[in-house]
């Protein structure tokens, strides 16, 4: 069982990871004492590792601790392909991690990118350790949402749980629900180049905010149940449509048609940094919430 031993100084701490193999990797890293710790949770994903540059180049916050059961004892600058090594190596245990940043005194968030099954206790240890938390993990169920908020209320911390980091799909479904009000009829297509995990999130979201609406779309074939016309999502059954073909971008495109014009709003992703902008805001909000 690998194990992990810490020491604390006053700006700085250490790790040193022992592998089964006796293979030791050991580092030390400068922080500064006003910046916001952030802890990635999921480092050594794509996404995980976008996140670390991200925190890195941003101002007024750094990268304390990454965790994950992959690439155990790598330096996670080096994972990243970074010029010059973080000094961080990665840690297969969040508690560790947590108990090493909190001894500083200063203000931690730890951003999730793990599963649905684990975000709860996740949060449940930030929490303890008197961490915020950045919860983005596709496909989290509402129940977990709804406990979520329930122990973040009970612990007055805040938690900040993003359906989505990036800034061009909430533009698109904030343009969405303005259009809604001015037309009858909308319809939802998106592409991706894999069939994973279809209807999208952000299809789902759209479908949903628009359908809490109170309008009533697509009057005229509301009730079909030919499947050719698309997966009717939300309680006024906004259809969806998911393109998929290997090569394609990840686009979202949302069709409102009225008497003698149609109106589409079109976002598209090309790759995981479009979340960097959002994610480093959720960082700064989550460390503003209050809670009374």
């Amino acid at each position: 069982m690998a194990t992990l031993s810490c020491k604390l100084h006053p700006t700085r701490y250490n790790y040193s990871h022992y592998a089964k193999t006796r293979h030791t990797t050991s580092c030390s890293m400068q922080l500064t004492q006003n910046n916001i710790k952030v802890i990635i949770n999921g480092a050594a994903k794509e996404i995980g590792r976008a996140a670390v540059v991200a925190v890195t180049k941003a101002r007024g916050m750094e990268v304390a601790g990454a965790v994950d059961s992959h690439l155990v004892g790598e330096d996670i600058g080096k994972v990243c392909e970074m010029e010059d090594v973080l000094e961080i190596p990665i840690i297969n245990d969040l508690t560790m991690v947590l108990g090493s940043i909190s001894q500083l005194k200063a203000t931690g968030v730890v951003v999730d990118f793990t599963d649905p099954s684990t975000v709860y206790e996740n949060v449940k240890q930030a929490t303890a350790f008197g961490m915020r938390s950045v919860v983005y993990v596709p496909r989290i169920k509402p129940d977990t949402v709804t406990a979520l908020s329930a122990f973040c209320d009970k612990a007055s911390m805040g938690c900040l749980v993003a359906p989505t980091l990036s800034i061009g799909s909430i533009l698109l479904q904030q343009a969405a629900i303005s259009a809604s009000f001015h037309y009858n009829n909308v319809e939802i297509v998106e592409s991706r180049s894999t069939s994973k995990d279809l209807p999208s999130q952000d299809a789902v979201h759209i479908a949903n905010n628009l359908s809490n609406l109170g309008q009533i779309y697509n009057r005229e074939d509301i009730s079909t149940d030919v499947v050719a016309r698309g997966q009717a999502l939300g309680k006024d059954g906004v259809r969806v449509h998911s393109l998929v073909l290997p090569g394609l971008p990840s686009s979202t495109t949302v069709y409102f048609s009225g008497p003698g014009e149609v109106y589409s709003l079109k976002h598209d992703i090309m790759d995981v940094q479009c979340l960097m902008p959002g994610l480093i805001l959720a960082i700064r909000k989550v460390v503003r919430l209050k809670i009374y």
